[in-house]
């Protein structure tokens, strides 16, 4: 996360800010623009928290337990952890 001349966090700046979720719908990943996101996995809200960072097309995840993951965004796809996500459409 980058800092602005008054120290201030600024929000990230890429195109992949929302909602992400599996075909099935049963993984709901959403990627803040505060530079943290919130996985639910069925029923459970919140199931994974932690921060990420976006670089090009790469993006690093560090959950709030430690555990870390990656995935990459191709032909606006997100491939992580195994798991295969499609952007939300937003009406």
């Amino acid at each position: 996360m980058e800092r602005n001349s008054m120290g201030d966090q600024q929000e990230p700046k890429h195109p992949y800010v929302g909602m992400w979720v599996t075909k099935d719908g049963y993984i709901r990943h959403e990627l803040l623009p505060c530079g943290r996101y919130d996985e639910a996995r069925g029923d459970r809200q919140s199931a994974y928290q932690g921060c990420y960072v976006v670089h090009g097309k790469h993006i690093e995840y560090v959950d709030d337990t430690g555990f870390t993951a990656d995935g990459d965004f191709r032909d606006g796809v997100l491939y992580h952890a195994g798991m295969v996500l499609y952007r939300e459409n937003v009406q």
